[in-house]
């Protein structure tokens, strides 16, 4: 920050002391000595030099502020400045005179009241004044002048005494904090605007701002491509002038927005009007090409389908032999033989979707194909119109003679709707129609069009708590919690981990052409003992990791390591983890201990963490 500062002193000692007050803060700046005219041509090489402020005095602080495209500070006259003038001539017969700015001789006043000497005030609102000023202290007898570099010059012309209002350190250190101020404030804004900027040219949409008088004030390389006109046909003219077919002055008189509208050039308008404090004070104006808005929605299209319309997973590819999978199982294939919505509750990992294809191959529908949606990744109103589809004109865009929803085109299907606790509530009300009345409405239209679709969805959230909440509708969660499938985790697996590990890693072993066979006890122990919060899915990636790392038997501690660094112990013998040892409620304490501390113990956060309630949280805690 020191090499962006200048320092311009309009006489040597301001300087000798400017470069002993900032050599005591240990602040080095650099420093040049020029009056007046002189002072600006210091500035001008200053700013050259790269500086971005100029810290200077009285006449000459002012000069560069009228010649110089650049911010100056300028010192103040202080009461210690004043004080140590006037304090001279307090028991001087010398008729005394002050000329300066109105700072300086209001200053002036109050330290000669409190010294008790009479002393006369010449003030000056501009340079100019001062020559006559001087000659008016000549003609009524003054004998000595008291001013700035210009006032003391003028005086010592015309022969008289004078004296210098000279600035002491303290002045000069409360002018390079204000620079300083000033610099980082300049900074800020300087980045402020860089971003903004940025943000403006290279965003994908043509953007144009006008202010009041509808002048164009921000026209980016977008819009100009967009009219085909060059940015210095357009800026600062009337936008009504330069742009077609515009109804921004409609906006700017009724501070009205105007959304999704359709500009003669293809492209979708939206007219957002600058209001503050009640007033209208420009209009921003945005155009996205049309082509482009219905490419990237095909490429979301393309993606949603290609997640699959076929289900490949069947009962066959859950492995497990454990009461409460096998239960799990048993349960599902009951749930096949209807027709009803059936409602997957888990953790992440834990394979709802595999459960969700393999209830469709073993149903009636399973010659038919299977729709998986991820509710969570595509945007409420876009998930709408692909579920529901729209009528002609239901839209800005909208294609001519509307669109079929994919239940509609679905018929006879099972979709799968994955993480249905993230889907928008508006179209949670949609979706329940879907399941009352087995019916669908598009949107923008008033046609009923019935279907024939299984609904399978799943969640990994509590329903129960987001219906308090209030992000999941009540009469939803009451229509999709009938059939109900809870598919436990990992960790309730007793017996599970051995087998899918095996399964695992034979699959990797083929896929990594690597001859391991089977893991140590003592890895195998670990995974036992695992928490395993990212279930099915973890473990996979846990097995891949140790098939890449391992030879036929990973028996080694330091390859495991590669893999379980955070579970291992430091001693040589076997592996331990700490966590898991003691009684089952000892595990479960030392568990919740450590997920409080985790998350800073914010118990909320820890219990939507461990999938409890807060009230169970704290009954818990009563024992820690």
């Amino acid at each position: 920050m020191y090499d962006r500062i200048a320092f311009i002193a309009p006489y040597e000692d301001l300087k000798k002391i400017a470069d002993e007050a900032m050599g005591e803060m240990g602040i080095f700046i650099d420093t040049y000595v020029g009056d007046l005219q002189r002072g600006v041509n210091n500035a001008i090489k200053a700013k050259k030099e790269g500086k971005k402020i100029v810290i200077s005095r009285g006449g000459t602080a002012r000069v560069i502020q009228e010649q110089v495209d650049i911010p100056v500070v300028e010192i103040k006259v202080t009461g210690y400045d004043l004080l140590r003038v006037l304090n001279k001539y307090k028991y001087s017969k010398k008729k005394v005179a002050v000329i300066g700015y109105g700072n300086v001789i209001s200053g002036a006043r109050v330290i000669a009241d409190i010294l008790g000497f009479n002393v006369e005030y010449f003030p000056i609102d501009v340079e100019h004044e001062v020559v006559e000023k001087v000659q008016l202290a000549y003609d009524l007898g003054i004998d000595v002048i008291i001013g700035d570099t210009i006032s003391v010059r003028t005086a010592n012309s015309m022969g008289m005494e004078y004296e210098l209002i000279k600035s002491g350190k303290e002045a000069i250190i409360n002018a390079y904090e204000e620079a300083q101020k000033l610099y980082e404030a300049i900074e800020r804004e300087s980045e402020k605007k860089q971003r903004y900027k940025t943000i403006v040219n290279f965003i994908e949409e043509g953007i144009i701002a006008v202010n009041k008088n509808e002048e164009v004030i921000l026209y980016n390389p977008v819009a100009e491509k967009i009219f085909q006109i060059p940015k210095d046909k357009v800026m600062y003219k009337k936008a009504s002038d330069v742009i077609p077919n515009t109804r921004i002055p409609n906006v700017l008189r009724t501070g009205k927005p105007e959304l999704g509208y359709i500009q003669y050039t293809g492209n979708a308008t939206n007219r957002v009007p600058i209001i503050v404090e009640g007033e209208v004070k420009g209009v921003v104006v945005t155009f996205q090409d049309i082509t482009r808005i219905q490419e990237v929605e095909q490429r979301i299209r393309e993606e949603l389908h290609k997640k699959g319309l076929t289900a490949k997973k069947t009962f066959d590819h859950i492995l497990g032999e454990s009461k409460i999978i096998k239960k799990a199982i048993e349960l599902s294939k009951k749930y096949a033989k209807t027709d009803s919505t059936i409602l997957l509750c888990g953790e992440s990992g834990t394979g709802k979707e595999v459960f969700a294809q393999a209830i469709h191959n073993y149903s009636s529908r399973r010659n038919k194909p299977f729709v998986a949606i991820n509710c969570a990744a595509i945007p409420g109103n876009l998930l709408e119109s692909e579920l529901f589809g729209y009528a002609e004109g239901a839209f800005t865009g909208a294609r001519k003679g509307g669109r079929k929803g994919l239940f509609e085109m679905a018929h006879g299907v099972t979709i799968f709707l994955d993480e249905i606790s993230e889907m928008d509530i508006k179209v949670q009300a949609r979706i329940l129609r879907v399941i009352q009345e087995m019916e669908v409405m598009r949107i923008g239209d008033d046609r009923i069009i019935p279907i024939d679709v299984r609904i399978i969805s799943a969640t990994n959230k509590d329903l129960e708590r987001e219906v308090k909440r209030k992000s999941f509708r009540n009469d939803l969660y009451y229509r999709i919690n009938v059939l109900i499938i809870n598919i436990p985790p990992l960790r309730e697996r007793e017996g599970d981990i051995e087998v899918l590990a095996k399964h695992f890693i034979e699959k990797y072993s083929r896929l990594y052409n690597k001859t391991m066979n089977k893991l140590s006890d003592n890895v195998v122990e670990v995974l036992k003992r695992y928490y395993w919060y990212g279930n099915v899915r973890e473990l996979e990636n846990v097995i891949a990791k140790l098939v890449i790392v391992g030879e036929e038997e990973i028996s080694k501690k330091e390859s495991a390591a590669l893999v379980f660094k955070d579970l291992l112990a430091d001693d040589k013998s076997e592996i331990e983890v700490n966590l898991l040892e003691g009684s089952l409620k000892e595990i479960e304490l030392k568990i919740i201990k450590q997920v409080l501390e985790e998350e800073n113990y914010n118990k909320t956060k820890t219990a939507e963490r461990l999938r409890i309630t807060r009230v169970t949280l704290n009954n818990k805690l009563k024992d820690v």
